[in-house]
């Protein structure tokens, strides 16, 4: 299940404020990168799951300029051009592992934008002097890291290629 951060306005929910400032980092990291901006109708389910984001005919991506939160409205440029485009949220939800933002604009209630980077974001994980433990298991190698301090452990299998590969980097 991906973690959503939601911001609400007008809500008394403890985390809201904090909500809108890790919303309005990740919407300012954007800058000059590009992206996907879909526009759907909400169902009447209310049910946004439920829609289809393949790219349709309105869809755009664009490298995006200069994108900032002042008060609760998003603001940016699109590329070539001087005019600043801004949309103010009644609700906004930030999926952080998918890279997702969804806006529901005050102005338009039956109306959901998604912006979202088309390329693939890679989590990344850091190890430092991670225990480790290797295994044969048939004709792949197991490589087994466990970092105690994050509680994390990771399971790496590898093909005699792959083994032989990352065998011949080591020094």
């Amino acid at each position: 299940m991906q973690e959503k951060i939601i911001w609400l306005q007008g809500s008394n929910n403890p985390e809201n404020g904090n909500n809108l400032a890790t919303i309005k980092q990740w919407w300012t990291s954007l800058h000059d990168k590009k992206i996907a901006w879909r526009q759907r109708l909400i169902p009447q389910t209310e049910e946004i799951s439920a829609l289809d984001w393949e790219p349709q005919r309105f869809d755009e991506l664009f490298k995006i300029q200069t994108p900032e939160i002042r008060g609760i409205t998003l603001y940016w440029h699109k590329p070539d051009t001087e005019q600043e485009r801004s949309t103010t949220p009644r609700k906004l939800e930030l999926e952080q592992e998918s890279q997702e933002l969804y806006i529901y604009p005050q102005s338009q209630k039956g109306l959901v934008i998604r912006v979202s980077t088309p390329e693939v974001i890679y989590k990344k994980i850091a190890l430092k002097n991670p225990q480790w433990q290797g295994t044969n298991i048939g004709e792949n190698y197991i490589l087994t890291l466990r970092d105690e301090s994050q509680k994390l452990e990771i399971q790496v299998i590898l093909s005699p290629a792959n083994l032989d590969q990352l065998q011949a980097h080591l020094p």
